[in-house]
């Protein structure tokens, strides 16, 4: 496999390109602090998502919204805190997952998403 092939990155693209289509700004990308890190942090009125990507091959044994498990949501929520009392923004905040599954169609790449609002709290 191709070393510049990184399908998590492409995935985050996919995503954020998703976000900027119904009019959000993407506010950070990438973003870490002490808990864990947030892979796109987006805003559109005074709504503030934090969006958490993932990435799988289509027959991976778990698909990508079952990897974002309990423990997996406790890091979201304390980085989101993290990065709430940061920066001061008074917003209504909201948890997304975003899965891309990637498949091959006859020897090329392709991506489906699969954007799930309020994917927990």
């Amino acid at each position: 496999m191709n070393k510049e092939f990184n399908i998590g990155k492409k995935g985050e693209d996919i995503a954020a390109d998703y976000l900027k289509k119904f009019g959000f700004i993407i506010f950070k990308r990438n973003y870490h602090s002490r808990f864990g890190e947030i892979d796109i942090i987006a805003e559109k009125g005074n709504l503030l998502l934090f969006v958490e990507v993932k990435t799988r091959f289509q027959n991976a044994l778990v698909s990508p919204a079952e990897s974002v498990d309990y423990h997996k949501q406790n890091k979201l929520r304390m980085t989101a805190k993290t990065f709430m009392s940061k920066t001061f923004i008074d917003y209504r905040c909201r948890f997304d997952v975003a899965e891309v599954t990637v498949f091959n169609e006859n020897g090329e790449y392709k991506y489906k998403l699969n954007y799930i609002k309020n994917a927990f709290e």
